[in-house]
């Protein structure tokens, strides 16, 4: 057997070929364009656990040498903490939550005339590759990419062609990080673990191993600079590197943290084009200015000096048509493969704040791919024995309806300050700052997910904006009073205000059908005393046209409710479960209100297993979620 890489050998064999390639370069071969390349280098599932961010049991040499002749910034969100939803926040220069693209692997459309920001490249001359991940939740308006294949290059262009050219490493991925066997080269013992996270073999091996994963990212990386050296091509081009969210580690990836969305971001603007820098920019320096991947369609277009289009909602933080900085950052999530929860988040230079508008849902929801993780395993059982205390327990229990978190005496975003007195101001005025910001841009995640594409209207983004069709500030309402709960926490139960209940109550007979979905979730997430009090109205709300609506309405009495209740429940669930009845989007909601019902909805197990699994009138990137939520349920 092999002896184990020391870390010393291991960094040499990530730079080896770089080192080679860099023997090789030649200056004189740099072409003399007016208009910069733009190399974009980006990495998967990483947070900052870099050494050029002050983490010293990282080993990135080439990436920290890199942002020594660079600017880094401190405080760079990747919008969503999923891979999907971060890319399609990134090509269209819009929130997705806007366009109806922010659940996991959804597909929607653009309005007629709104391009991705390569085709205004492509449009002012640039070659635009993409190597090679697309993943976007958004179907493409034409030719967006010159070339999007594993050999997409920016050496395939045309002599003197200016070029823009993504590179994208998936070796930080949260598959590799858990992939084995796997040698060994940063040392678990040594690893420092967040403290939401318990300290187990298991544990350290994985975060060890995303380490060493970074390391042989940062290798791959250092092999693309080398050849823009080699190519002679170093003075003329501008580069980004990026991660694409936070890391694969439970609690980091698919949360809306800042564990989730906090991403290394590197911009090196050479010489020739100091014109070009942000205001801020110094060699070897950083920023705190909040960016996004928001903002960086409308950055790379103000880099290339083209006015960025009115529809893109990010901020230019650099090139010919920089803005002001924004005092305020945003981030999202929606549905999570199978899974559905709506959280959203907004964040100034210290402190979060999170409105989680399911809060009747635990943070740790099961997934079957995030489940494949050894930490998620070992937490989850630990928990389940009863062997973890706060904040370990956390992850798989069920939210507050606000969190607030001091990023800068609390790291890991453990102590929730929503109820301190202390912070009340700035809860408050963070509270309100999300509203307006989803008022802004008319989010339509506060319609289930298949009323994003049924209300009528050419796309969600044209639907949203016509009142008639879409009331969000009635519907956000709605949504705002049901995810209000208090808890008696000696109790383990919801309290419900009477003043409060009877508006919920209304919610259920509203005229929309969404405004009625938001009512079924206000009485469900207040539990048993609440569904006693509305047992008429989820009756009646049972044959509600709605399938979103009589779900909803059938999970409360079937969990909460009599013998008698869970027998009127179940046929409704039966009937929305099979994809014949109405769609995927009406079968995901009711299987979830099914393994949420738990062995009270056994007998509906034997039909279930009859039922087809695939619904091919949705998109294709949807159509694995019911098998997913069936496999659940009766297995295969």
């Amino acid at each position: 057997m092999n002896r184990p890489l020391t870390r010393r050998e291991f960094i040499a064999r990530s730079s080896v070929a770089a080192s080679a390639s860099a023997l090789l370069m030649n200056p004189a071969r740099a072409a003399d364009q007016e208009r910069p390349n733009i190399l974009w280098i980006t990495s998967e599932d990483n947070g900052p656990h870099m050494g050029c961010y002050g983490d010293s049991f990282a080993d990135t040499p080439h990436l920290d040498a890199l942002a020594k002749k660079s600017l880094i910034y401190m405080n760079a969100w990747s919008t969503a903490p999923v891979c999907a939803p971060a890319r399609t926040t990134i090509i269209s220069g819009m929130y997705p939550p806007c366009t109806g693209s922010e659940h996991m692997r959804s597909t929607s459309i653009l309005p007629s005339g709104f391009k991705m920001y390569p085709q205004y490249l492509r449009e002012a001359g640039y070659y635009c590759t993409n190597n090679s991940k697309e993943d976007y939740n958004l179907e493409k308006p034409g030719q967006v990419w010159d070339e999007s294949s594993g050999k997409a290059h920016f050496r395939n262009r045309k002599e003197n062609q200016p070029f823009f050219a993504i590179f994208n490493f998936t070796t930080t991925h949260e598959s590799q990080i858990r992939k084995r066997p796997h040698e060994q080269v940063h040392e678990p013992d040594k690893v420092s673990i967040p403290s939401y996270h318990p300290d187990t073999p298991e544990v350290r091996q994985d975060w060890a191993q995303y380490y060493d994963k970074m390391t042989q990212m940062d290798g791959q990386a250092g092999e693309i600079l080398a050849q823009l050296e080699e190519d002679g091509l170093a003075d003329n081009t501008i580069i980004f590197y990026y991660g694409d969210h936070g890391s694969g580690m439970p609690r980091s990836k698919r949360w809306p943290y800042n564990s989730g969305l906090h991403v290394p971001m590197i911009v090196h603007i050479p010489e020739k084009y100091k014109h070009l820098r942000p205001p801020d920019y110094k060699t070897g320096g950083s920023s705190d200015r909040l960016v996004g991947f928001i903002d960086l369609a409308q950055t790379v277009l103000s880099l290339a000096g083209i006015q960025p289009p009115t529809h893109m909602q990010g901020h230019a933080f650099a090139g010919a048509y920089t803005q002001s900085p924004p005092k305020l950052a945003y981030g999202f999530r929606g549905r999570m493969d199978e899974r559905y929860d709506m959280v959203r988040c907004v964040r100034d230079h210290r402190y979060l704040y999170i409105r989680n508008y399911m809060p009747h849902k635990v943070y740790g929801q099961y997934l079957a791919y995030m489940f494949q993780t050894p930490t998620t395993r070992v937490w989850k059982k630990m928990y389940d024995d009863g062997k973890l205390e706060p904040p370990q327990t956390y992850f798989w229990e069920t939210k507050p309806s606000e969190e607030l978190y001091d990023l800068e005496n609390d790291p890991d975003e453990i102590h929730n300050l929503a109820n301190s007195p202390a912070h009340q101001e700035i809860k408050e005025k963070l509270r309100q700052a999300n509203r307006e910001h989803l008022l802004k841009i008319r989010d339509v995640g506060f319609l289930p997910e298949g009323e994003i594409h049924e209300r009528k209207g050419s796309t969600p983004y044209e639907m949203a904006r016509d009142s008639s069709k879409y009331p969000i500030e009635k519907i956000m309402k709605a949504a705002e009073l049901a995810s209000s709960i208090e808890k008696n926490e000696a109790k383990n139960e919801s309290l419900a205000n009477p003043e409060e209940f009877k508006a919920i109550l209304n919610n259920l007979s509203d005229t929309d059908s969404a405004v009625r979905y938001w009512g079924a979730m206000g009485v469900l997430m207040r539990g048993k005393a609440a569904v006693d009090q509305a047992k008429a109205n989820l009756q009646n709300a049972l044959q509600d046209e709605s399938p979103y609506v009589s779900s909803i309405a059938a999970e409360a009495l079937g969990r909460y409710g009599s013998n008698d209740d869970v027998s009127k429940a179940l046929p409704v669930l039966e009937k929305w479960a099979n994809i014949k009845s109405h769609n995927a989007f009406a079968a995901m909601i009711a299987l979830n209100a099914i393994i949420a019902i738990g062995e009270k909805a056994d007998s509906l197990k034997p039909a279930l297993a009859k039922m087809e699994r695939v619904d091919p009138s949705v998109p294709k990137r949807t159509q694995s979620y019911v098998g997913r939520l069936m496999l659940m349920l009766v297995g295969e």
